[in-house]
Order: C-alpha cells, then sequence, then structure tokens
C-alpha cells in the first residue's frame, strides 16, 4: 500500500481522505493535537509538526510516495516560506514520486473577463497571490532538480452547501453593477477532492489544471443565486467607483480581478467527470434533498 502525505488538513483534506484510506496509508501533517482524534476516525495517521519551524519537520522526510499540499503560505513576505521548509525536508531521504500543490487562479490577477488557459500568463497582483506564484516556482524548480512528478492545480472559489456567502447576503454587503461587474470562477468542495485524488494518478509532470467548474457567472450572478435559494433579498449594486470606498481590501482584491477558466484539460487529461459541473446544479441538489427550507424554485 502507498503511503501518502498530506499537508494542510482543513476542509477540503478531511473531503480529500476518505477517497484516499481505501489505497493509500494516509499521514497527515498537523500542528494541533486537538485534530488527532478527527483525523483518525477518518482512517489517517496524524504527524504533528509546523511548516513554520522546520526543525519540528523531520518526522515526516522520508515518509511517503506522494505528497498532497494544501497548506497556504504564511500571511506575509513575498515568499511562501512554509513550502521552501516543506521542500528541505523532503529532499533529505528517498524522496517522493508525485506531489500535487493546490495553488489559486488569484495568480492570474485581473485577465479583464478573458478567457484564460493554463499557458495564460501569471500577472499576481496581491501579496497573497504573488507569495502563490513563490510556492508555484519552487516546486517546479524542485521537482525538475530531483524528477519528482510535481502537479499544480489552480483553484477558484471554493463552495459547498456549508461554504456559501449567507453572512454576507444577510448582511447586505452590496455587489458591483451588472454593466461593470467582474466573472468569478467556482469549484465544488468535494469536486476538489476527486480531482486531487485524480491529479496524484494522472497528473502531468509539473503541468498546471484549472479547477473550475462549468459556471461562468459574474459575482452579482452568483450572489443572486445563493440569495433565490435561501429566500434572501439580493443585495444592493454599486458602481465599481463606488465600491472601492465601500468594500473591505479583502473584497475589493476580489472584485477587482475578473476572468474565466477553461476546464478541457481537467476533464481530458485528468478524466474528471464533475458532480457539480455548475453552482445551480448544487442549488437544485438542495432544494430537492429539502436542505434549504425556504421556497426555492431552479429557473426553467
Amino acid at each position: 500500500m502507498k503511503r501518502l502525505l498530506i499537508v494542510g488538513s482543513g476542509d477540503v483534506a478531511l473531503r480529500t481522505i476518505p477517497l484516499l484510506v481505501p489505497r493509500h496509508r494516509v499521514f497527515a501533517l498537523i500542528r494541533n493535537p486537538g485534530y488527532c482524534e478527527k483525523l483518525r476516525a477518518l482512517g489517517a495517521t496524524p504527524v504533528i509538526g509546523d511548516l513554520d519551524d522546520h526543525a519540528r519537520l523531520a518526522r515526516i522526510a522520508g515518509l511517503a510516495d506522494a505528497v498532497l499540499h494544501l497548506a497556504p503560505p504564511p500571511s506575509s513576505g513575498s515568499c511562501d516560506t512554509r513550502t521552501r521548509n516543506l521542500l528541505s525536508v523532503l529532499s533529505r531521504g528517498r524522496l517522493p514520486r508525485r506531489l500535487v500543490y493546490i495553488s489559486t487562479s488569484g495568480v492570474y490577477g485581473d485577465c479583464g473577463g478573458a478567457w484564460v488557459s493554463e499557458n495564460y500568463p501569471t500577472n499576481s497582483t496581491s501579496p497573497r497571490s504573488r507569495r502563490r506564484v513563490d510556492a508555484e516556482m519552487q516546486i517546479r524548480n524542485w521537482a525538475r532538480r530531483n524528477r519528482v512528478n510535481a502537479s499544480i492545480l489552480r483553484v477558484p472559489g471554493i463552495y459547498a452547501a456549508d461554504r456559501l456567502p449567507l453572512s454576507r447576503l444577510r448582511q447586505g454587503t452590496p455587489a458591483i453593477i451588472d454593466s461593470e461587474d467582474s466573472y468569478t470562477n467556482h469549484i465544488h468542495a468535494d469536486d476538489l477532492a476527486r480531482i486531487s485524488v485524480a491529479a496524484l494518478r494522472y497528473g502531468k509532470p509539473c503541468r498546471v489544471y484549472h479547477t473550475s467548474d462549468d459556471s461562468h457567472l459574474k459575482m452579482g450572478e452568483y450572489f443572486d443565486s445563493v440569495a433565490d435559494a435561501f429566500g434572501l433579498p439580493h443585495v444592493p449594486r454599486i458602481s465599481r467607483a463606488e465600491a472601492q470606498h465601500v468594500l473591505s481590501p479583502m473584497l475589493l482584491s476580489f472584485v477587482n480581478e475578473s476572468r474565466r477558466l477553461t476546464n478541457m484539460r481537467l476533464k481530458q487529461e485528468l478524466k474528471v467527470v464533475l458532480r457539480y459541473p455548475t453552482v445551480m446544479d448544487m442549488l437544485r441538489r438542495l432544494h430537492e434533498g429539502n436542505e434549504v427550507k425556504n421556497s426555492f424554485r431552479p429557473p426553467a
């Protein structure tokens, strides 16, 4: 049985572990011992360590045949020191054969609503996305140098039944008027878990894959669809100029970027069939399963 190490044990990792344990002995690197019981219940073996503390990572050296790297970069700085520490330790002893890194579509910056393939040049404009670009470069260079098959998944907005912008809708945080609105991209958390497993099996060396579904919604359309599903009022719309004075810097970083991700490589090379091809598919299933208490009628 192959040994697989998951780095970063958040929501997506918890969805991925049950898909891996039938064929892998799964280890999960965690900082907080309080998560050990939950991981063991899923069939994973917890390993205590901290990506911010190189000395505490010695236990993962030579541990696994494959690595699924889901940990985000640190919240400050110009480079991803966590990925640097991880790769340094993985270089000791027996190297893994495969590594899959969960990055972000934010590395492209604003594309003016253009269609973006995996060959589109990166143009990160925020410190957060620049650290992601740095992590990708580190992984590619390390993989080529050590002949490790490393794939990079560029992930857009992750959603699920318990990962919807309901608090924003209830607060009435404004969205942008349609004529000035940005295109946004989405992937269901369960589909991302399945894509991660597929990348571990089929991903090509130093290959980038978009983990985007088939939705091509503007941000306001997304909010309106979720609001309709839960019987909530639509949020007010404001101009892009007004938004610069009203929205938080974090929200503006998303509002100011517009792109539409292609996903043919995901389907053709990773052989993925999405369970939730669009956001509306999930909202319909919620309605059919009576999980949405308020009235929701999907559009004809």
